[in-house]
């Protein structure tokens, strides 16, 4: 039996005699982790503007399909708070039939891209726009679905969610029925924050399930009035997508969603992956493989008509630390999911709105990370202004531009911080001015190359040593050729120019 040699993680032990060495575990930890997974499934589908009952079909996905695969033995798939936003969208502009087609796409894409061996490249993701990515989710998040706290339908765009709170709210304070409904929402998030402080055989069971069954009680007392879950049946609900949707797919803005869907699970999920690794000292994730298993539930998400999925966090971590061996656990909260669906629905009927845009207020705070950015902050601010430019362009654009534009602030950050270039100037009074390059000569670098350059004695002749550059690209070797043609027109005798590698090829092109 392997031994827990790290703090703060779970040993796995090995296979034990017997067929199911850890069925008494993982069974355990599965009853945890669908506690919690199932008012997350509700919530999400809501939230995104789908029957109730297809965040349940993701869920089941999520555990029996991509549950089985190989992966990530520990980590728990479903529908995730941090694409609501996203799915809300795309029902939006292109209704739900269209949602199968794109779940389907892009879960094909994702299971080429496993296939590929694309997976361990999401990797090389810059994590402050990961964060930044989560935060904007968050923010967007938490505007909307106070709206659906107090009743109220939310603007369109993530500007006029922020903007129109303060009127909203003031409005609401003036209707009794709003009140009632804030007062229930408020009550969800105030158990969820809360519940860590309570007593441990209280905390047995699940926050998300004790704050929305509190709420559901709530519901039941004399004169209280909230809109509650609509129950469509679970048949009823499963849409596949049809031929001709599935030829709407040469649209250009159908496509560019499917690209966004697929980028941003993958690296969520795989981003997850990483983190419950850090949980416990069982098997590592193959992130290929698990690209592939979470390309295939999503495929089948789409079939059916459901919401995509991700690897959930939350749900990871509960399986983690509810004492799960295997990935029989993940795949028996899938069972217990599908069971539910299928013998109580009628369940759902029970659960007020504003309990669900609850739980996801506080599922959208819990992805801005607000102590990382200060400590990032103090580290590397422009690492901190990637994330904080990231999650902003989220909420003033839209999720996909945002991430690009984050993307793209990284890239460029990295360019410039290894565009490192230094030049020593030694001049002993007398013969020739000595000046030595060394680093990376880039377009980057250029003015700052050419003013030290420039202010070198036009009189004197110029020794130029470019033995110390370890790259020198085509804007700088022209610019170098330009300039010592300049330095020469004057009478003074020709720069010499020692080189290296890349040196070589500018002395070849002079």
């Amino acid at each position: 039996m392997s031994t827990d040699n790290s703090r703060g993680k779970k040993a796995v032990p090995a296979y034990g005699p017997g067929k199911y060495p850890c069925l008494k575990q993982d069974f355990a930890a599965s009853l945890v982790v669908f506690l919690v997974a199932l008012p997350l499934c509700v919530g999400v589908a809501v939230a995104s503007g789908v029957p109730a009952e297809l965040g349940l079909v993701t869920g089941v996905v999520g555990g029996v399909v991509t549950g089985i695969m190989r992966g990530s033995s520990l980590q728990v798939s479903g529908p995730a708070a941090g694409l609501t936003v996203l799915v809300f969208e795309a029902v939006d502009e292109f209704g739900l039939p269209a949602l199968g087609v794109i779940v389907l796409a892009t879960g094909v894409l994702q299971t080429v891209m496993g296939a590929l061996k694309l997976g361990r490249y999401f990797r090389a993701i810059s994590v402050s726009v990961v964060e930044g990515m989560l935060a904007g989710i968050g923010l967007v998040l938490i505007a909307g679905q106070l709206y659906s706290v107090i009743g109220s339908k939310a603007p369109g765009s993530g500007i006029g969610k922020l903007a129109g709170l303060p009127s909203a709210l003031i409005d609401a304070a003036q209707d009794g029925r709003t009140l009632v409904s804030l007062g229930v929402g408020a009550g969800t998030i105030a158990v969820l924050v809360l519940w860590r402080r309570m007593p441990r055989r209280m905390r047995a069971v699940p926050g998300p399930l004790a704050a929305v069954g509190l709420a559901a009680l709530v519901a039941l007392l004399p004169g209280v009035d909230v809109t509650t879950v609509e129950v469509r049946g679970l048949l009823d609900a499963v849409q596949p997508p049809s031929p001709a949707g599935v030829g709407e797919l040469g649209a250009l803005a159908l496509l560019g969603t499917v690209v966004a869907f697929t980028l941003i699970a993958s690296a969520e999920s795989l981003f997850s992956a990483a983190a419950v690794d850090r949980m416990h000292d069982g098997p590592r994730t193959e992130y290929d493989r698990e690209l592939v298993a979470q390309g295939t539930g999503n495929a089948v998400c789409g079939a059916l008509g459901a919401l995509p999925m991700t690897a959930v966090i939350v749900r990871s971590a509960a399986n983690v630390q509810a004492g799960a061996r295997t990935k029989a656990s993940r795949v028996l909260h899938g069972v217990w999911l599908l069971l539910f669906a299928a013998l109580l629905p009628d369940v759902l009927a029970c659960i007020p709105i504003p309990a669900l845009a609850g739980v996801l207020v506080h599922a959208g705070a819990k992805l801005i990370p607000v102590r990382a950015l200060a400590a990032l902050w103090r580290e590397n601010r422009g690492e901190a202004l990637i994330l904080v430019v990231t999650a902003m362009a989220i909420v003033a654009v839209s999720m996909f531009e945002g991430v690009l534009i984050g993307l793209a602030l990284s890239i460029v950050k990295t360019a410039w911080e290894t565009s490192h270039i230094k030049l020593e100037v030694v001049d002993k009074g007398a013969g020739p001015v000595q000046a030595y390059l060394s680093g990376n000569a880039t377009f980057l670098r250029l003015p700052k190359i050419l003013d030290c350059l420039e202010a070198l004695p036009q009189d004197r002749p110029v020794e130029l040593d470019l033995s110390g550059l370890h790259h020198l690209d085509h804007a700088c070797r022209s610019a170098l050729e330009n300039w010592k043609e300049r330095h020469s027109e004057a009478g003074t005798p020709p720069v010499r120019v020692t080189t290296g590698v890349d040196g070589d090829r500018f002395a070849s092109g002079v």
